[in-house]
């Protein structure tokens, strides 16, 4: 079996610089190729890919097509048998591609993703997926070690292969088979929560998906978008409801209701701290949202008619709030939830 190692690259050189000597490292320990995508880059990125690592093939695109685009251009010229989407601002150690590929085998899994830990701060998990994604009743993702802004240490606790709802897109393993016949990640969402779409879309299709507790990656984290850029803000309202339009089972104007009211406090809350910049954002997500329901609603329409299955797999989905327990009840770790809570 054949794994490639895909980095989108965007401006991203002085990531390239820092993290992609580990990559290289372990390339031939870990039997893996190793291409970087480049979305159109205006650095000098591709001239200093050319001049340091020679090894590693260049795929160069002619504009930034965002996290999703860039990913499903450069992909569709590598030929493979899985694939690992992995973010220009990540640190990997010797075996983790060895690990995660044993677990998937093992476990049967379609996608995957080693745990990810905080490149600051090792001790500690990074917000971009942690160690596996969930899914609370009103479409909001949380992780096992990281539930809105609190992280926990890195201990023991999650150390073990689970079975997820999403995996992380910062180290994103998944079978080629599988990525072609869903299609690959959702253009539209140009960049966050694009993967957290394509779990949810394999899941529909019964497949698994899971995390590798044997292995670790360490990741800088908001090497393109800051947590305090105005435009994350937007892309992840807009994204987070498109994706419960297209893949959340039931009444779509029942749910989409309900979460547009939540995210409606969201704004109040940014509107009463002075963020005007974070309040207008989540405006324009909700606007934008409206012009592209028709689109989305016939892409929630090819993903039903395109299942294998007629039962989802909903592993990985919790069936209360995730905000009441954390903001009203102050259970900030995923360990203090019930399990029982959990599919």
């Amino acid at each position: 079996m054949t794994t490639s190692v895909a980095i989108l690259n965007w401006n991203g050189v002085h990531h390239l610089k820092t993290y992609l000597p580990s990559v290289i490292e372990y390339a031939k320990s870990d039997s893996y190729n190793v291409f970087v995508i480049d979305n159109g880059s205006t650095d000098n990125s591709v001239e200093w890919l050319n001049e340091h690592f020679k090894e590693v093939q260049v795929i160069e695109l002619d504009e930034n097509y965002g996290f999703a685009g860039g990913y499903n251009r450069g992909l569709s010229q590598i030929i493979s048998d899985r694939f690992v989407l992995l973010n220009s601002d990540v640190r990997v150690n010797k075996g983790w591609v060895t690990s995660v590929n044993k677990s998937m085998s093992v476990n049967n899994w379609k996608a995957s993703a080693p745990l990810i830990l905080d490149d600051k701060n090792p001790d500690l998990y990074e917000y971009a997926g942690a160690a596996g994604g969930f899914i609370d009743k009103d479409g909001f993702m949380f992780c096992a070690g990281r539930v809105f802004d609190y992280f926990e240490k890195a201990d023991s606790k999650y150390r073990t292969d689970r079975e997820v709802f999403w995996a992380s897109g910062a180290a994103l393993f998944i079978d080629v088979k599988v990525w072609q016949e869903v299609g690959g990640l959702d253009d539209d969402l140009f960049a966050h929560m694009e993967e957290i779409d394509l779990c949810w879309r394999l899941k529909n299709r019964g497949y698994k998906v899971g995390v590798c507790g044997s292995a670790s990656v360490r990741h800088l984290g908001g090497g393109t978008l800051t947590s305090s850029n105005p435009f994350k803000v937007y892309l992840n309202f807009r994204n987070n409801l498109i994706i419960l339009a297209k893949n959340k089972e039931g009444c779509v104007p029942v749910f989409i209701f309900r979460r547009l009211i939540l995210d409606g406090v969201a704004a109040i809350r940014f509107l009463l701290r002075g963020e005007i910049s974070f309040f207008l954002a989540v405006v324009k997500a909700h606007l934008i949202f409206f012009s592209m329901v028709p689109s989305t609603l016939k892409k929630r329409e090819f993903e039903k008619t395109n299942r294998n299955t007629e039962k989802s797999n909903l592993v990985g989905t919790y069936s209360k709030s995730i905000l009441i327990q954390y903001f009203l009840k102050g259970k900030i770790k995923m360990s203090e939830l019930s399990r029982s809570d959990f599919k």
